[in-house]
């Protein structure tokens, strides 16, 4: 069974999902402060973490902060859970590298229907596709959870290392914005379709060298998303 941290200081709140996570299989540990939740998820390297925000001490943005700047902890899941869902405060945290931002009072259905989803991206495998994939200068290679672009190393969340592996999987193919949210967590659970696009959004300024002109990453206005390469066009 996987571990999940639960980062929260409300200790119903706490009691509440470690009770619904345990009725799901999973085997929830409990920190009620930032300072100590930083050091179990360094130490536990859960499988996802569910971060509060408003923590006392260290709050949720410098926990989530520094276990993205953490080589260890960087491609953790984490599950943003805050009382604030304002849309500038959603796509801060999203930009962050949070994976999801879930607004209180929630759902506790929803919630577990987003940890499942999130649990079953960990174990996807897709046995018609190469461990390694290769477009233009971009390279992912699934078996190490390594991508590189033009032999540099671009460091992904899992989030977005899940949505351009998907991608990559067929190079040229349009998904649409329905189809990547049903892949990425499933059709029991509501996310806005913008949490979607500040990912695609964070990926492209990650892989892209002018993000306004991308080469690889591509839009399509109405349709969905597509990776393939565009080469430089010919100076005359």
């Amino acid at each position: 069974m996987d571990n999940i941290l639960v980062i929260e200081d409300d200790r119903d709140i706490a009691r509440l999902l470690s009770m619904s996570l345990t009725m799901e299989h999973f085997l929830p540990v409990l920190a009620y402060d930032g300072v100590s939740g930083l050091r179990e998820a360094q130490q536990l390297l859960p499988a996802l973490i569910l971060l509060d925000l408003m923590l006392p001490g260290l709050d949720g943005w410098e926990v989530c902060r520094r276990l993205r700047s953490n080589p260890r902890t960087r491609r953790i899941p984490i599950i943003m859970v805050s009382a604030r869902y304002e849309e500038q405060e959603r796509v801060a945290g999203l930009d962050l590298g949070a994976d999801d931002y879930v607004a209180k009072p929630f759902s506790t259905r929803e919630l577990m229907a987003r940890v499942r989803a999130v649990s079953r991206r960990l174990r996807s495998v897709f046995p018609d596709s190469e461990h390694l994939q290769r477009i233009g200068d971009l390279e992912i290679d699934s078996d190490r959870h390594m991508v590189t672009m033009a032999q540099n190393p671009v460091h992904l969340t899992m989030m977005e290392f899940t949505i351009l592996q998907r991608l990559a999987q067929e190079p040229g193919r349009v998904f649409s914005r329905n189809q990547l949210l049903t892949f990425l967590w499933g059709e029991d659970c509501f996310v806005l379709e913008h949490n979607l696009d500040v990912h695609i959004h964070t990926i492209r300024k990650k892989i892209e060298a002018d993000p306004s002109q991308p080469r690889y990453l591509q839009t399509l206005r109405g349709v969905g998303y597509t990776l393939k390469y565009l080469p430089l066009p010919e100076r005359a």
